[in-house]
């Protein structure tokens, strides 16, 4: 989820040095759990003491997928963070499902992340690629829809054994140290890479996958992880990722800047605004229907807000083409300069009918508790219901069925992590390290996917991105790939059809 926490309110209105950080140095073994007496009490005097997490805890499944049985073996546990002198410092939780059977050597697995920052990995886990899904993110759900899981038809199961990862203060992932210990080594954006990597490499050492296919995949800041722990694995801990899938991801933050200026903020989301009229209207969206709206957005768009008020006629030509794109109120259009905020895109489109839209589908409404409020005062109408079915479901996973009795609140979304994170990760980017992994490995395949009707990550910023990139080798290892639908389209069947499809062509199939 795109800057869930940095943005759930902004984008309504809107992924430490290693020697110095929240992880032992890349070419230390992992170390035994050290009793607290062993270390001074100065060592100490930042510890928060919590009830021990139970040992890792397993139970046999069975999921259905494209004519296929799967059976496999579900784990839920914990790995530990430490700092440099050994010391025990956070404990993340995984979720993982390897495929029973003859263990096949060439048989990858896949380390997935979502986003936030402060969301877990219940969202890709439960909604989009795990063995079992639960219903969300789509027009109608609700938060007291049923948690009961079901076979996912869009699982990746049949071609990689899956670890979902939640960072520090997502899920039951917890910090060890006290608040300021905790926002120095986990909240942070460089931080957060190396912890995350070094906790792939420890989940591949301690189950002997070193010698494994790997692939990452991550949702929105997820999807921003994605690239930086590939680079970071790559270069620093000498592990080699065959692959790359990011979902809504969140690439390329400087091009919300700047937004008196800068034609960018309009130019990446306008797409975006006219997939979702296009759906109001019945159009089915494709590459071919989004064309002209594209080629608008990159040409006559960006010469006419460059040109500004000194030229009445490109104003008049701005106002008439945003305002056919969008389906908005001219005179809304006329008054915003053909310049449409996200927020008041979201709170204009059903004003009229007394309901709210979603920056991550903005056709997904709801009815506007505050109507009458010139601040637009609201959640959003697809967080607001998915929280509550998305963490019953995983907590009763991970407590009942797995049987891993964890105390302590399980966070899917936690708006702590996201008030507290380092200030600036609107200003970094992740496309500097997409192009270095991909430059030093010619093989490598990147899949990145989008709903065309995202406003909170616009599909249109990773087009410019790609296009912009130079790839060495076969060009169409880097493919980006669009579904009706929003940040979670996923949600909606025939786009997660889709998506599985060309999931299956970065593990070689089809």
């Amino acid at each position: 989820m795109r800057k869930v926490m940095i943005a759930a309110v902004a984008a309504v209105a809107l992924s430490f040095g290693l020697m110095a950080s929240a992880v032992s140095a890349a070419d230390d073994p992992p170390k035994a759990d050290v009793p607290d007496k062993a270390h001074d009490k100065a060592d100490d005097k930042d510890r928060i003491d919590l009830p021990p997490f139970p040992a890792d805890a397993s139970v046999k499944q069975v999921t259905h997928v494209a004519g296929k049985t799967l059976n496999y073996t579900a784990t839920v546990g914990a790995l530990p963070v430490r700092d440099e002198k050994g010391r025990k410092i956070a404990e993340v939780v995984f979720t993982a499902y390897v495929l029973d059977g003859p263990k096949d050597p060439d048989r990858p697995v896949t380390f997935a992340f979502n986003g936030g920052p402060g969301a877990a990995s219940v969202y890709l886990n439960l909604g989009a690629i795990g063995p079992k899904r639960v219903q969300f993110g789509a027009q109608g759900d609700s938060p007291s829809d049923s948690a009961k899981l079901i076979d996912n038809p869009g699982t990746w199961l049949d071609v990689t054994d899956l670890v979902f990862i939640d960072p520090v203060g997502t899920g039951f992932s917890r910090s060890l140290t006290d608040k300021d210990e905790t926002k120095k080594r986990f909240y942070s954006i460089k931080p957060d890479i190396e912890y995350l990597s070094r906790t792939v490499y420890d989940w591949l050492l301690k189950n002997g996958r070193m010698a494994s296919p790997k692939y990452i995949t991550g949702e929105s800041y997820g999807g921003y992880r994605v690239p930086r722990i590939t680079y970071f694995l790559q270069t620093q801990l000498g592990v080699g990722i065959n692959g790359m899938v990011m979902v809504s991801p969140y690439l390329e933050p400087p091009m919300d800047q700047a937004p008196d200026f800068s034609p960018m903020p309009w130019v990446t989301t306008l797409p975006s605004m006219a997939a979702a009229n296009y759906e109001r209207q019945g159009k089915a969206l494709s590459p071919a229907q989004m064309a002209q709206v594209e080629d608008y957005a990159r040409g006559e768009f960006v010469t006419d807000l460059m040109k500004g008020r000194r030229d009445p006629a490109a104003v008049a030509r701005l106002v008439g083409k945003v305002t056919a794109y969008t389906g908005l109120n001219p005179e809304f259009v006329r008054k915003s300069g053909g310049r449409i905020q996200i927020g008041a895109f979201l709170r204009e489109l059903y004003r009229d009918q007394g309901r709210i839209a979603s920056v991550y589908d903005s056709n997904v409404t709801q009815e506007d508790p505050f109507p009458w409020s010139a601040d637009g005062r609201r959640g959003d109408p697809i967080l607001d219901a998915i929280i509550a079915p998305t963490t019953s479901a995983m907590v009763d996973f991970a407590t009942r069925i797995v049987g891993w009795k964890a105390q302590g609140r399980f966070n899917a979304l936690s708006y702590d992590v996201g008030e507290n994170w380092e200030k600036g990760v609107e200003l970094t980017e992740a496309t500097t390290d997409l192009r270095q992994a991909i430059a030093a490995d010619p093989k490598m395949k990147v899949l990145i996917v989008h709903g065309y009707d995202d406003l909170s990550c616009p599909y249109f910023v990773s087009r410019l991105v790609i296009d912009q990139m130079p790839i060495g080798g076969d060009p169409a290892r880097v493919k980006l790939a669009l579904y009706p639908g929003g940040h979670m389209f996923y949600s909606r069947p025939a786009s997660m059809a889709a998506f599985r499809g060309d999931v299956l062509t970065v593990f070689g199939g089809r």
